[in-house]
């Protein structure tokens, strides 16, 4: 009998190999890749050199994020705009407490979330190792515990994620200086912090630190977060500063020296000592151990894999997604690049659209973006009209006493269709997912003033941006629409 509808009378068809898929790495990006290639009925060999789990659950998203949110707690006792009515008093810090917390989190999380995944899928094998291309279609895997594996492969998917970047300085490689991974296990919140860097790591760590009682000095060698819209830098430069957070701008470490337990910085400003230095200037991609020459893998100015919408690279049967690639350093990026990578490593067509791509900095007050700023969309050629709503004029905002921030919405001249949203707000995060939504479905401003939303949110205050496009939202009652 035959096998199949396709299959001539009286004859047999043999079932398809089962594809082999090599995956290196074992966080965001490669366990999406892993488990689903084996749901598309692959055969998986996982090869993690360090810690399962990557950067995100052991020394990024989920650390950094206890560790803002112990910190938030502080400032609050310390002080908030309650106090008249609920006496505020200077908390004790105990640091080796809140790390073993932190610590204890991320050990759940990975056994949970990775360690007991994997040992449910047969189809995956995990392997401890290091590997290094030998050719498009083998890896040569130093083995963890000794000894060498070849690991041959039909398609392979590199996820070895990025490392903090460090400047050249003079000085600087002799000195005990900080990287993000060094600062959240650190066993002690120092007396006086410097921190050399101006984006989402620097300034989170440096508010982080600041409320859990140290003296923040903040080099950036140009304005805080200088890439996004200028309003952005400014308000968080300003509730940084009112928080005793000294903010240099457009200062650069010449030289730095550490001498009897003290760091020494010289710049373009004059010295600065500090207890200890947080270098936090972004990441490279961790791609130069992998010996990609072999496999014919290209790699952009940055060392970075170049991968086109469906995670493919130059080389055919080669795959990569996550911070080793050009795509923007998210770990929901990661998880879904490695998702339609497996895809298409199994024989299907899949793409990554990051047109409204969101991202959050988890500061206080939050920093909240998506689509194009005004400078991105005339860079495109494109015109656009934009409105700027402070938050004094969103009600949530009023009844939590914190009118810090604003929301900015951006259109296209003419359609008034969305293209962008800037916010910087309490909850900021909490309401760019909204604007992510509008921009996917094409609505315009107006479409966005006309729908419901629940009064006394945050997320509320984007239908009141929209309505500043066509009327003066000072002069509407609550919830007027």
């Amino acid at each position: 009998m035959s096998n199949c509808a396709h299959c001539p009378p009286d004859d047999s068809c043999s079932p398809a190999p089962v594809p082999h898929v090599a995956v290196i790495g074992s966080g965001a990006a490669a366990m999406a890749a892993a488990l689903k290639a084996v749901e598309r009925g692959a055969r998986v060999t996982l090869i993690e050199r360090g810690t399962l789990g990557g950067t995100c659950v052991n020394i990024g998203c989920v650390p950094s994020k206890i560790m803002i949110q112990a910190a938030h707690i502080a400032h609050l006792r310390r002080q908030s705009p309650f106090d008249d009515g609920i006496q505020a008093a200077p908390p004790a810090i105990l640091r080796g407490p809140l790390l073993a917390l932190q610590q204890a989190r991320v050990d759940l999380l990975r056994q949970a979330k990775y360690q007991n995944v994997l040992d449910a899928q047969p189809a995956i094998t995990v392997v401890h190792g290091e590997a290094r291309f030998q050719g498009a279609r083998h890896l040569a895997v130093r083995l963890a515990d000794g000894g060498q594996q070849v690991v041959a492969f039909d398609r392979c998917m590199i996820a070895t994620g990025a490392s903090a970047a460090v400047p050249p300085i003079p000085g600087l490689a002799h000195t005990p200086y900080w990287t993000s991974t060094e600062a959240l296990v650190s066993d002690a919140i120092p007396r006086r912090l410097a921190v050399i860097g101006s984006s989402v790591v620097a300034v989170e760590l440096a508010q982080a630190f600041a409320r859990l009682g140290a003296k923040v000095t903040i080099l950036a060698r140009n304005t805080l977060l200088f890439r996004e819209d200028p309003a952005i830098g400014e308000a968080l430069t300003a509730a940084l500063r009112a928080e005793g957070i000294e903010v240099l701008e457009h200062t650069q470490a010449r030289e730095v020296a550490h001498m009897d337990g003290e760091f020494v910085l010289a710049s373009n400003r004059g010295k600065l000592r500090a207890d200890r230095l947080l270098l936090a200037i972004g990441r490279a991609p961790n791609t130069r151990s992998l010996h990609l020459e072999a496999a014919d893998v290209a790699l952009d100015p940055q060392g970075a894999i170049e991968v086109d919408a469906g995670m493919r690279t130059s080389a055919p049967t080669i795959y990569a997604a996550g911070d080793c690639t050009n795509q923007p350093q998210f770990v929901y990026v990661a998880a879904a690049a490695g998702s339609r990578a497996a895809i298409n490593m199994t024989g299907g067509d899949a793409t990554l659209d990051l047109s409204a791509t969101p991202a959050v900095v988890f500061t206080d007050p939050q920093v909240a973006t998506v689509g194009l700023s005004e400078r991105q969309a005339h860079a495109a050629g494109i015109a656009t009209d934009s409105r700027t709503l402070t938050l004094d004029n969103v009600p949530r905002a009023l009844a939590n006493f914190d009118a810090r921030g604003f929301i900015k919405l951006v259109v296209q001249q003419g359609s008034g269709r969305l293209l962008g949203v800037q916010a910087v707000a309490a909850q900021a995060g909490e309401l760019i997912q909204t604007a992510a939504l509008a921009i996917r479905a094409g609505m315009t401003a107006q479409d966005l003033a006309d729908q419901l939303f629940p009064y006394l949110t945050m997320v509320e205050g984007l239908k009141l941006a929209a309505q500043t496009f066509s009327k003066d939202v000072s002069q509407l009652s609550c919830c007027a629409a």
